[in-house]
């Protein structure tokens, strides 16, 4: 009963510490691509983990027993030589810390050779769990024949062998299947995080996003005392070309205008498709007069382009523009939008295929 109190507490352990890495590393899980500073740090994490699997390991005279080369292993699988190196000579420092004996020096070997073993395998073109199979058999049986050199007592190895065999097999089993359930469930925050703030046709920002963004630009021009400006751009006559050559068509048209608005501003201008057939740009440290410019070249860019339908068919459109800026009085850039949306509203009123300033 304490070989399996003792086992299955350093199991707990184990995967408690998983989850607190995998939460505190889910913006970047490790790789065999990561940088050599990532593999360091989460090696000497690796490292700590070990050493605190041995402070609640089994003790049998000065042989400790624990799951400390599973956190190698997982460090092999997936980041290879050079995080588990690092883990390894942690542990090995660890492990003299709590004494300096035969058994310690026995344990060293160990680590030694899963460490390299395992660096080896992580080199294999298999699956990351057929290397995690291959490092834990390589463990075992390696762990059979040190106790089985050390611990003396037949009786008490026929009944610690097998069963430490089952919960090594165990641990690794249930340390990958936490490890990739919780990236998993972290892989689909972030994918439904980004489908809330993108639109779904176009790939720009919805408008969700966009008035996520504008308040932040806002209070960063405030801060700055930056001019910000923003342009309303809207398709002209865009519900004749639905009705007449129908809504996957137009679908065809707004990608090829999202495109064209991308093309037309700078990397640091923010692009959104607020609905419809309405789109904004926010144009950051701009003043209106180069904001004026940029609206007018996107609707001559659009006037000219042809548009391509998914039956092959090539027709013309044109947008609106309208344009809305703040440079200096900061206390009424929360207006910008409706200046913006009246500027358009006006080009609309004056003819269409329009750029007009609020």
């Amino acid at each position: 009963m304490i070989i399996i109190k003792d086992l299955f507490t350093n199991l707990a352990i184990l995967a408690s510490l998983l989850l607190l890495y995998s939460q505190v590393t889910k913006g970047s899980p490790l790789h065999l691509s990561s940088s050599i500073k990532r593999k360091i740090v989460v090696g000497l994490a690796g490292g700590l983990m070990g050493n605190l699997l041995m402070q609640y390991a089994m003790h049998i005279g000065n042989t400790i027993i624990d799951l400390r080369h599973i956190p190698l292993v997982l460090l092999a699988s997936a980041g290879g030589a050079l995080p588990t190196a690092v883990a390894a000579i942690l542990i090995i420092a660890g492990r003299l810390f709590i004494g300096v004996n035969l058994s310690a020096f026995i344990s060293i070997t160990f680590i030694v050779a899963l460490t390299v073993f395992a660096s080896f395998v992580s080199k294999i073109q298999i699956s990351r769990r057929s290397k995690a199979l291959v490092m834990l058999t390589f463990s075992n049986i390696y762990f059979m024949g040190m106790v089985v050199y050390l611990i003396q007592d037949t009786a008490f190895l026929f009944h610690l062998i097998p069963l430490y065999w089952v919960v090594s097999y165990l641990g690794g089993y249930v340390s990958f299947h936490t490890i990739d359930l919780i990236r998993e469930s972290q892989m689909l925050f972030e994918r439904y995080k980004d489908e809330s703030a993108t639109d779904g046709l176009t790939g720009l920002n919805n408008v969700r996003r966009f008035n996520e963004l504008f308040n932040q630009l806002v209070n960063e021009a405030e801060s700055k005392k930056q001019p910000l400006s923003l342009l309303y751009v809207d398709i002209d006559f865009f519900k004749e070309v639905n009705d007449t050559y129908g809504h996957k068509e137009g679908d065809a048209v707004l990608k090829q205008l999202s495109w064209i608005l991308q093309k037309s501003v700078r990397s640091t201008d923010l692009v959104s498709r607020n609905g419809g057939e309405e789109f904004t740009v926010l144009l950051v440290d701009c003043p209106l007069k180069i904001a004026s410019e940029i609206a007018e070249n996107i609707r001559k860019r659009v006037e000219e382009n042809i548009f391509m339908l998914n039956n092959g068919e090539k027709i013309k459109v044109t947008v609106s523009v309208g344009v809305a800026s703040c440079q200096d009085d900061f206390e009424n850039m929360s207006t910008l939008i409706e200046d913006a949306d009246k500027a358009l509203y006006q080009a609309k009123k004056s003819g269409r295929n329009k750029v007009c300033v609020a």
